[in-house]
């Protein structure tokens, strides 16, 4: 299984009408900059599948893909390549 590992946007702490939203009431996006892809995978059928991002890419991933895991303090996430959405621009 091949994963990418990156790291969640700021949760919004605002709405757009500038109410100030307490920490529980933030919803985590669901997004993120990609610090570090995997190797590339291979398939039962043999191929091969290369990273679908590079480092630097803002990605959208499945709202609960991904593990929680912590590295020197920060929250970052590994999600597999399957559960990677959309890249931004």
């Amino acid at each position: 299984m091949g994963y990418v590992l990156v790291q969640p946007s700021e949760a919004d702490t605002k709405t757009a009408s500038g109410i100030i939203l307490p920490e529980s009431a933030q919803e985590k996006p669901a997004q993120g900059k990609v610090l570090a892809c995997g190797d590339e995978m291979v398939m039962e059928n043999g191929k091969t599948v290369k990273c679908p991002v590079k480092v630097g890419d803002k990605v959208v991933y499945k709202k609960w893909g991904g593990d929680e895991i912590k590295v020197e303090g920060k929250e970052l996430k590994l999600v597999k390549f399957d559960d990677l959405m959309a890249i931004l621009e």
